[in-house]
């Protein structure tokens, strides 16, 4: 971007403006006399750590909420937006972290959802979302439920719903988390292809590297206020790094928990995955973990990681014929459901923690008291809030969980800390055996180190540990072994010192 240009771009009227915008909750400030502005044509990077006040910020914008305090400007004139159908017709959308599509809808549907005529008829609605789908090089069938498809297809549906309607400012609230690489580079075509059309883009995401690839200028939030707003071009990670977490110190990614030299033996075989089969997700996959072990699954979206950790803890079922054996320190097991795999002491940590992971309308104490008592240690009959609270207080401060008020909901609270109260409503089970499915998801820099720790300190405890994850340097942090994943099948198995990047790529493409 040069000089010139850059002069004449903050000459323009900004789209979106917030002058001294507040929000607060229940007396707690979630951001605080914030200022912000979004050009015309901008792509525009929004970071900050769990809990910066990055969503609430871009709420504000979509419409979803209201500013305590502070001015909310679009074209130069104030608005108060009541809902998002209202900033919608405004030209404001926000494709939210969390998907919001209706499950038993299709997928054309969804994409209609709001835009219905007095009669509508399916096909219409059907070959125009082909060709939007098609346009976007999104492989998604539109007469398929919801329902049935995988995270990243959601996000997928999500992003077409809002190139649909046409929205001339879209807010991107980590829209990369479930994609691949190769469908981040469709994606980030996508966003130029808008951004060269006049559309204005806020970019929310925890992946900085992305954030400076993408983005125009880059802003940064810290404990709900600005500290910085600067053209991208004279950013790079360390600075953003710096700016986001202040004087605190990080650890270095592949370097959490213990050193690899200090690390325990391995114990006993746990776990046993014997031939096992469902339909075409799973083919004859096997492999085996140990105590005192993390094992790392990596592997394509769609190559069957996801599918054998929920056949694993009874979410899923395999096949009734010919569908393999499962061993659990040396029992067959096949859980019909997973309050089964929860009594025996098998965990699996969802990736999608909206839909599978906490009550949203609970806090954080109901939510991993209720954990509890799922499990027969836990039950009793009469309700005790010294207990409740007391677990709470534990898993709160192991976790570092942080939150504007422990009375306040779930749904709430940032993603990283959603992320934390899921893990926390998993390990107060006490399991023997933990599976995280994609554990940093929607994580700030500052709590993956702390995730990461968590990791090998269940590890350390004697605990089997499965890390299934899309990001290549988090498997080769936490992992003992990696196992690669691919149609189905277990098809390379690395001990840590010896896996590179371009190995577990290899082994997952070709």
């Amino acid at each position: 971007m040069s000089a010139t240009k850059t002069k004449s771009d903050h000459q323009m009227q900004p789209v979106v403006e917030i002058r001294g915008g507040s929000k607060i909750y229940d007396g707690v400030h979630a951001i605080s006399e914030v200022d912000f502005t979004l050009l015309p044509g901008e792509i525009h990077a929004l970071t900050g750590e769990n809990g910066a006040g990055k969503s609430t910020l871009s709420k504000v914008i979509a419409g979803a909420i209201n500013l305590t305090h502070g001015e909310h400007l679009l074209d130069g004139i104030t608005v108060n937006h009541k809902s998002p159908r209202q900033a919608l017709d405004a030209g404001v959308c926000m494709v939210y972290q969390e998907t919001s599509l209706v499950p038993t809808m299709t997928v054309a549907q969804n994409i209609e959802l709001g835009n219905e005529k007095l009669i509508n008829r399916n096909r219409k609605i059907n070959i125009k979302a082909q060709q939007l789908l098609q346009s976007l090089n999104f492989h998604i069938d539109p007469v398929t439920p919801v329902a049935l498809l995988g995270t990243a297809k959601r996000q997928m549906v999500e992003i077409a719903r809002a190139v649909y309607n046409k929205a001339r400012i879209i807010i991107f609230d980590e829209p990369t988390a479930s994609l691949t690489p190769e469908e981040i580079v469709h994606f980030f075509n996508l966003l130029r292809n808008l951004k060269n059309s006049g559309v204005s883009i806020i970019y929310i995401s925890h992946a900085l590297e992305e954030s400076l690839q993408i983005s125009d200028r880059i802003t940064v939030l810290r404990d709900g206020r600005k500290v910085l707003c600067a053209l991208t071009q004279d950013m790079d990670r360390d600075k953003l790094v710096e700016a986001m977490v202040g004087s605190r110190k990080l650890t270095t990614p592949g370097r959490t928990g213990q050193a690899k030299s200090n690390r325990p033996p391995r114990g006993a075989k746990v776990l046993s995955v014997e031939n096992v089969t469902m339909g075409n997700m799973v083919k004859n996959m096997s492999f085996s973990v140990y105590a005192n072990e993390v094992v790392g699954i990596s592997g394509l979206i769609g190559s069957g990681r996801t599918e054998i950790a929920k056949i694993i803890s009874g979410a899923e079922k395999r096949n009734i014929i010919n569908g393999g054996t499962i061993k659990f320190h040396g029992k067959p097991i096949r859980y019909r459901v997973p309050r089964q795999a929860t009594k025996d002491g098998i965990a699996y940590i969802t990736e999608d923690r909206k839909a599978d992971g906490f009550f949203e309308t609970m806090n954080v104490d109901e939510n991993i008291y209720l954990a509890k008592l799922a499990t027969r240690p836990g039950w009793r009959i009469f309700f005790s809030k010294a207990e409740r609270r007391k677990l709470a207080d534990y898993w709160i401060q192991r976790l570092n969980i942080m939150a504007l008020n422990r009375k306040s909901t779930i749904i709430e609270y940032s993603g990283g800390n959603q992320q934390k109260v899921v893990i926390a409503k998993s390990l107060v089970q006490e399991p023997s055996v933990v599976i995280f499915d994609e554990p940093t998801r929607g994580v700030d820099v500052g709590a993956i180190p702390q995730i990461h720790e968590q990791i090998r300190q269940l590890a350390a405890e004697g605990k089997a540990v499965v890390v299934i994850s899309s990001y290549l340097p988090e498997v080769l942090a936490v992992s003992d072994r990696i196992l690669v994943a691919k149609l189905g099948r277990i098809v390379a198995d690395f001990p840590s010192e010896e896996a590179t990047e371009d190995k577990i790529m290899y082994a997952a493409i070709h």
